[in-house]
This record gives C-alpha cells, structure tokens and sequence, in this order.
C-alpha cells in the first residue's frame, strides 16, 4: 500500500502540486488522469525520490519513506521514453536494477528468466535495443521494473510513443500482465480511454489539484466539477435556477450562455440539494440526449412536442451545426437557441445534416447535479456526489 499524505511541491515560485493527498491499496492500480503540465509526473517523481518534495509525506507499507534514496525505495518505474540502456543487451537491462542490489549471479538469472517468462520475452534476450520495436522496448522497460519486485510501480505514459493500432493492442495486454502478476502500481496519462481501462480508480488533477477521485463509471458519469465533465468529454453543462419543485420533479429554468437572453425549462429528478431559487450546475452526457430530425408539418406540432415535455421528456428545437467523427462514433453539436448541446451517434443512425433542425430530447433522470455532496434522488440508484 503507497499513501501520499499533504504533498505540496513549488519550482521557481509556481506552485506544481498543492497538498495531495492520495492512497493506493495492494494490487490496486491508481490512474493519475489530466492534461499535460498538471503535476502528473512531478508526483511520480516524488515518489520515486528523483524529485523532493516541499512538504508531506510518502509512505509504503506504513513506513515514510522520505528520506531514502531512489535506489533504497523498492519502486519499479516504467519511464516514458523506456530510458533503457542502448550499449546493454535485454538480459542486461532487466538485470541492472538487481545488480545495483548486488545480488548474486545465480538469483540475478533466474528473477530475470522469470519475469521474461511472464511477458512471454524470452526469445530477445541477447537483442540489442536498437533492434527491438516499440512494443518490445515497452514490455522489456516493463519486465526491469517488475523484477526488483517493487513494493510499487510506477508508469509515466508507457504508451504514449505507440501507434494507436499498437497502444490499443498493448494496454489490453498490460492490464491483464498488471492484474495477473498482483501489482501495486500508479499510472500517469492524458488518454481517458487508458485510464478507464487500466484504473481500479481515476484522480483527476488539474494544475497540482486533485480535483475527483473514484471509480472510472464514477468519473465519466458523474464528474465533480466543470473541469472534470468537460476533460471526459461531457460538454453539455447547464447552469440554471431551481423554480418549483413537486413529488419527485424539479423544474429548472436553465440560462443561456455567452450573456444570451433567451432561456428555456426542463424538469429534472428531484434530488435533496435542490432548493427553490437556489441557483445549480447541471451536467448531461452526450449519450443520454436523443436526436430526432424535424419533419414537414412539426411546427404545427410543437405544442405535442410540449405536452410530452411536461409528461417527462425534455424535448427542445436546436439545428445541427457540427458532426465530428470521435472514434467509432459521431460527436453532434445543436445550437438549441441559447447555447450548444451535444448528442452522440453512429453512421447508421445518422439520420441529419448541418444545418437540418433537429428535436433535442432527454429524460428527467439524464441531468446530474454537480453538487459536492453525496446525496441520492428517489428511485434513482446513482449517488450525486459532485462539486461545483
């Protein structure tokens, strides 16, 4: 088990980590997810003693570990770039790490058949690193960190150099070599689909903060706090204001952005933060809104469109102003008057084109409070348990 307790961490009068506090059980892997510059690998660094920290504590196995040098802490670290030995063969590089221990010939041989034996490397041993692929760096940068047996493991984007093609293949591969060898691991990226791979939980930092930590559903679907939504790509952010609340239903009178006058209302699932004329921020995944093309003669029929409103489903009129393709998927931008909602498609779905108008619709239950506190709305099984 690492615990990280109050680190806090300056460079040149900028602040690059402001009290983190973070725990990693056993054989749990911990996903250090945010954008590039946000203290990411400094905390890696910390941990690893190549870096000192201004103020806290680091400890593993409930020993502090403050004052112990790189090579005194038991951590296994998988750099970006492999940082492997280019004048050393692969037996040597795995070796290295149980040289420095002065271990003895006999054991150095078998720990390091061992472990290429695990990543199914053996057959490159006497390879020079010159000749080996990207892949293979990666598993061998892999095998001379697991062969210490670290108490922890550290990965600062080891597969940020792959092609896609070869870093889909590899971090299938990698989650299943770090939950079959049992480590207890922390692992840095910007690449949300990596962190919902590989992580048993996700911290979320922005700018030496850690703004959420949970699960990987957690955070995608319920994120704390704008920065959050908006970095695992729920745009569709309303801020509004509580107008009368009855039975299980609020109705939330939401208000347009870039100063817009215009404003429209939506009911949503009653949840106990909701007070009337409390003013709240509202997130919705593109997931949960539907698109539907608007056909000759539905003009006449808006007042049908707001009967069903009132009956549940939010159904307002926008017109397509983007389609970007996002993976095996469509992102769709709709400008619904007072600012832009996002829906998620297919190709087969598709069934519009910039600039057709569209029906934007979304149940009651889609609009998630971001609140702060842990609360839970009547027949809805999900926890609110975000931040403004």
């Amino acid at each position: 088990m690492i615990e990280i307790s109050n680190v806090s961490k300056g460079l040149n009068g900028q602040e690059i980590l402001n009290d983190i506090n973070l725990s990693v059980n056993d054989n749990e892997i911990m996903v250090l997810l945010g954008p590039s510059g946000c203290g990411k690998t400094t905390l890696l660094k910390i941990i690893a003693g190549l870096v000192k920290q201004d103020t806290g504590n680091i400890i593993v196995n409930n020993t502090v570990i403050n004052n112990l040098l790189p090579q005194k802490r038991n951590i296994g670290f998988v750099f970006q770039e492999y940082a492997l030995f280019p004048h050393k063969n692969v037996f040597e590089n795995i070796a290295f790490g149980l040289r420095i221990r002065k271990m003895p010939e006999h054991e150095i041989k078998n720990r390091v058949n061992e472990i290429m034996g695990a990543l199914e490397i053996e057959h490159l041993t006497n390879k020079k690193i010159s000749q080996l692929s990207g892949g293979q760096k990666q598993r061998v940068a892999l095998a001379r960190a697991l062969v210490i047996n670290p108490d922890v493991l550290l990965l600062d984007e080891p597969l940020s150099a792959l092609d896609p093609v070869l870093r889909e293949k590899l971090r299938e591969e990698l989650k299943i070599t770090l939950k079959k060898l049992g480590v207890t691991g922390i692992y840095v990226t910007h690449d949300l689909t990596e962190a919902m791979l590989l992580g048993d939980n996700v911290a979320v930092m922005n700018k030496g903060i850690i703004q959420q930590i949970g699960k990987p559903d957690e955070i995608f679907y319920h994120p704390k706090n704008e920065f959050v939504a908006k970095f695992v790509g729920v745009k569709n952010i309303l801020k509004g204001t509580v107008l009368k609340l009855e039975n299980d239903t609020a109705i939330v009178e939401i208000n347009g952005n870039n100063n817009s006058k215009t404003s429209f209302k939506i009911r949503v699932r009653k949840y106990p933060i909701f007070e009337t004329r409390k003013e709240i921020s509202l997130c919705i995944h593109p997931e949960d809104v539907v698109l539907d093309r608007v056909k000759t003669g539905d003009v006449e029929n808006q007042r049908i469109r707001e009967l069903l409103t009132s009956f549940g489903n939010n159904t307002i009129r926008g017109k397509v102003i983007d389609i970007v393709p996002n993976g095996s998927v469509l992102k769709v931008a709709v400008d619904i008057g007072s600012m832009e909602m996002y829906a998620i498609t297919t190709r087969n779905l598709l069934k519009y084109d910039i600039n057709d108008e569209v029906w934007v619709s979304f149940s009651k239950d889609a609009p998630h409070p971001m609140c702060g506190k842990k609360c839970k709305s009547k027949n809805r099984k999900s926890s609110c348990k975000c931040k403004n």
